[in-house]
């Protein structure tokens, strides 16, 4: 009886992987803004320190980009040294970054230290974690290297800058990019360089395939790939991504095209190039070329779509994720025609598989409800402000209407509770917050309620 109870008690203090990726990313934010109180990280006379410093640690482990102060006049270079590795170690992911290091120290991984890299990544598989590992991080350094090099070129070439200040540039900004984080050394965002196409165009490259999730990308970069070896899921993320990436292009350039408040004062390269940028960087990078403030109802509405879909899974980008939106696309169809087995292509998706999918999205709604109902508690601000912002943190977008600036304290941590949840997973966030999860080993009567 004492060796059961003793079990019991050990089974309930042990912090399973599920909800030791949660509290690793709250440790990471805490210590980031510990580091960005410091009087070497910001300006001198900024006053005050500590909400600044808690919304932007949150904002870069959670890789969003919205921003409560001017990252580029507030910031020291130390400071926005900070908040670039923040944005590092979340793009990659806590837990998983920790068991590299560990796997470089040791040469070797434990039993748990697998479990929680394949929790936090959701894809790993067991047997090949530290080669899936060591992939990722290769992928990721040779993209943020490679987008690195050709913006530093471009501001040391073209916009007067020592080599020293668009090195930082370029590497700030590549790193960025590729985590789909948004944050930028320039106070107007990208919007200075949004007929440059020798900076908007890496960028938007380095964002595509950093959203698009490693799995995808590890496949993808495998020795000659067909797309008939292709799996469901990688099928789903890259057709998925190209056609919303059509879509919202030219959706952008239709509500946008002729508005001088926008694009109506541009070239017609510039509108273009503008409407490329405002296909790519809603896909949850929260970089932006035109002032959200300014834009139509329409392209508002069209963004609040694209930033909640979001990007592909067990990636830096956020949102729902593509599989999720095109599982519940494909289950309404196959239910339209009577058919009992969804299908994608020749191949079933699995009743859990369409549970998950459902729950990720009604979750996923009910944070971003919850979170407008709040924001429109705490301002005075109207619905369509309310609601852009909410789901620009919860997808961990970081576009915004211009109002981040000018929030209370109250709205403030509503945004970082969406971010962390955006961030995290609302799946995961349920979990580790769940007590117990035990297998049921019964079936009670079913009954057939009335659907529609």
């Amino acid at each position: 009886m004492a060796t059961t109870k003793l079990k019991r008690r050990m089974e309930l203090t042990a912090i399973s992987p599920v909800r030791l990726v949660p509290l690793a990313f709250l440790a990471a934010i805490l210590g980031g803004a510990g580091l960005l109180m410091l009087p070497l990280s910001r300006t001198p006379g900024s006053d005050e320190v500590f909400m600044p410093a808690l919304f932007t640690a949150v904002s870069a482990v959670c890789v969003t980009g919205l921003i409560n102060v001017d990252t580029s006049t507030f910031w020291t270079p130390f400071g926005q040294t900070v908040i670039l590795a923040l944005i590092q170690i979340g793009g990659f992911g806590i837990m998983t970054f920790a068991t590299l290091l560990t796997l470089l120290v040791r040469k070797n991984l434990g039993l748990r230290s697998q479990l929680v890299a394949k929790s936090e990544s959701r894809t790993l598989n067991l047997g090949d974690v530290k080669g899936v590992l060591i992939r990722v991080a290769t992928i990721m350094l040779a993209f943020e290297a490679i987008t690195a090099i050709l913006l530093t070129a471009r501001f040391w070439i073209a916009y007067e800058d020592d080599l020293p200040t668009a090195a930082w540039h370029g590497i700030f900004h590549s790193i960025s990019a590729f985590n789909n984080a948004g944050f930028s050394l320039f106070s107007d965002n990208l919007i200075p360089f949004g007929t440059d196409p020798w900076i908007i165009l890496p960028i938007c490259v380095a964002v595509i395939f950093g959203g698009l999730g490693f799995p995808v990308l590890i496949e993808l970069l495998r020795g000659n790939p067909t797309r008939k070896s292709w799996t469901v899921h990688v099928r789903l993320t890259v057709y998925g991504t190209l056609i919303l990436l059509a879509v919202g292009t030219g959706l952008f350039a239709w509500f946008e095209w002729d508005r001088p408040e926008t694009l109506g004062s541009l070239s017609t390269g510039g509108r273009i190039l503008a409407s490329i940028a405002g296909g790519v960087f809603p896909r949850t990078a929260g970089f932006n070329t035109i002032n959200y403030g300014d834009a139509a109802p329409e392209t508002l509405l069209i963004t609040n779509i694209l930033m909640f879909i979001g990007g592909g899974s067990a990636g830096t980008a956020g949102g729902i994720k593509i599989t999720t939106f095109l599982i519940l696309a494909f289950a309404i169809w196959n239910e339209i025609r009577g058919r009992e087995q969804v299908t994608v292509g020749r191949r079933s998706v699995s009743s859990s598989v369409q549970r998950q999918a459902l729950s990720v999205a009604l979750l996923g709604i009910a944070a971003v409800l919850l979170g407008t109902v709040l924001l429109l508690a705490f301002t005075d601000y109207g619905l369509e402000a309310a609601l852009f912002e909410a789901i620009s943190a919860f997808a961990t977008v970081g576009l915004s209407t211009g109002i981040t600036y000018e929030l209370s304290t109250g709205a403030e941590l509503v945004l970082m509770a969406l971010m962390f949840m955006g961030r995290i997973g609302t799946i995961t966030v349920a979990s580790a917050l769940a007590l117990t999860s035990r297998p049921i080993l019964y079936r009670l009567p079913e009954e057939r309620p009335i659907i529609g």
